[in-house]
């Protein structure tokens, strides 16, 4: 309990110092684009109702949920193809190196010509940008799988599905992870960017709608719900990493004792 708190404080410490500071820099500001911390803090609850909540951050969950695991999806399975033989990667990568140079943003009014306004042009935009650091990443990880290991697996006779789960993707989870954090990051940019055009709810709405209307302070809520937002995903992915990778962190740290 002891070691918990303190993590705790550990973890609130420097947020709660930069709040502090920005409520000193801010508490006489006379400037409408910059507005008391204080003033932003107190229009926070009428602003964000839970009908709001419910109008407007939920459907920025669902389409960055929706186009993540497409990104996720498609980058594992595409990356481990693509990792395992040679021929392939060699034959792609001229063509992953040209599509990962073009932002995503760039591909908004190309993918409304195919998608539409609805929220299938933003799911897209999302998973188009997310899946790169996966499949790359992915790649990676499957080329460094451990030969001996593989080896050893081929002796055992463990082949197809089994080889693939229990020596494939296990060995590159590693680094199957790093590129799924990060492109939890990218999604959030993507979502909102996604929803500022031809939106009628969600986050990125929200936030211009209130920047249109000069409600400045109701515009600093929004982009407080917008950090609060990505740091309860970066939490809840964390928790996922560490009872996913248990094993990985084990080893880990059992290296580091026995130094």
């Amino acid at each position: 309990m002891t070691r918990f708190l303190l993590r705790l404080v550990f973890v609130l410490a420097l947020p709660l110092v930069l709040l502090g500071l920005w409520w000193l820099a801010s508490d006489d500001s006379t400037n409408p684009f910059w507005p008391p911390l204080r003033t932003i803090l107190t229009a926070f609850p009428d602003v964000w109702t839970p009908e709001r909540l419910r109008a407007d951050v939920l459907p920025s969950v669902l389409r960055l949920a929706a186009g993540y695991a497409v990104a996720a999806v498609a980058g594992v399975a595409l990356g481990t193809v693509i990792g395992s033989y040679r021929r392939v990667r060699a034959l792609c990568e001229p063509v992953l190196e040209f599509l990962r140079a073009i932002p995503a943003p760039v591909l908004i009014p190309v993918i409304m010509l195919f998608a539409g306004i609805d929220d299938t042009m933003k799911i897209t935009v999302i998973a188009s940008g997310c899946v790169w650091p996966i499949l790359l990443n992915t790649v990676e990880g499957v080329r460094a799988v451990d030969p001996v290991m593989a080896e050893t697996a081929r002796s055992y006779g463990i082949k197809g599905a089994a080889r693939l789960r229990n020596v494939v993707l296990r060995s590159a989870s590693p680094q199957i992870f790093a590129g799924l954090r990060q492109a939890l990051s990218i999604a959030i940019i993507l979502m909102v960017i996604s929803e500022m055009f031809a939106a009628s709810n969600g986050l990125g709405f929200t936030i211009v709608q209130f920047q249109r209307s000069f409600a400045i302070p109701d515009m600093w809520t929004g982009i407080l719900v917008l950090g609060l937002f990505g740091f309860v995903l970066s939490v809840v992915f964390q928790l996922v990493e560490r009872r996913v990778l248990g094993w990985y962190h084990g080893l880990r740290a059992s290296a580091r004792r026995s130094q």
